[in-house]
């Protein structure tokens, strides 16, 4: 029997960089709409639900479509929320993608999502792209990993890792390759619900990325590389970018 899959966007409005980015009009759509009806092109998801705790993103969602459910505000990261889902959704593997991936591709998602469904040895999943310019590699909000030779994440942080020791006066994107950490994760069921349960660490709260709960609980992050160019819309002024990804 086929695999269930299921893929949540959560939104929240409290976004402390940039309030209710995800209801932003752009060019007459609130942003998450763009994401969720790219999303609703997979051939890969089974199911799509739009996992909030506001009653504003509830509406505007319900307006254009989408399956929503409501969840807590106490919930500390995207994928407890997603957690929150799958207690009252069937499902066999889960799929967080964040509410300000733009420009994410359904084609190449559904190629990752197949890829990771077939390998039942697979518990958490993550995409990843090659990172060309020095400007992305030293921005904060451009998330880093590096990985190990069988293709599963070694840590993600973001500042650059590897740091080049002996380096040439040339771009450090040129002497090594660097990779952007595409805000996407593959659940299995079980796994989804284990990763409730850890405490969140002191790694993970210094650099706030909640992938790092994973790693330090002793459990392998398999990192799908794709060629996929997203922008993530982390401040106002990060607008002018989606002209790139939306046209």
């Amino acid at each position: 029997m086929a695999l269930k899959v299921v893929g949540v966007i959560p939104a929240r409005l409290d976004s402390k960089r940039f309030y209710g980015k995800v209801l932003f009009n752009y060019r007459g759509k609130p942003l998450l709409q763009y994401l969720y009806a790219e999303l609703s092109k997979s051939k890969a998801i089974d199911r799509l639900i739009i996992a909030t705790d506001s009653k504003d993103v509830k509406k505007t969602a319900e307006s254009f479509g989408a399956e929503v459910v409501v969840t807590s505000k106490k919930l500390r990261t995207g994928s407890d929320r997603v957690a929150e889902v799958m207690k009252s959704v069937a499902g066999d593997v889960f799929v967080n993608v964040q509410g300000d991936a733009f420009g994410l591709k359904y084609s190449l998602l559904d190629q990752s999502i197949k890829e990771f469904v077939k390998d039942h040895t697979l518990e958490y999943g993550t995409l990843a792209r090659q990172i060309t310019s020095d400007s992305e590699l030293k921005s904060p909000d451009a998330v880093k990993v590096v990985m190990k030779d069988n293709g599963d994440a070694g840590w993600f942080s973001r500042s650059p890792i590897p740091f080049i020791r002996h380096t040439q006066k040339k771009p450090w994107s040129g002497q090594h390759r660097y990779y952007y950490h595409i805000g996407v994760y593959f659940f299995r069921r079980a796994a989804l619900k284990q990763f409730t349960m850890w405490a969140s660490t002191p790694n993970e709260k210094a650099e706030s990325l909640e992938q790092l709960r994973i790693l330090e609980n002793g459990k392998n992050i398999r990192v799908f590389v794709t060629k996929m160019k997203t922008i993530s819309v982390d401040s106002p002024k990060d607008i002018k970018k989606l002209r790139k990804v939306i046209n």
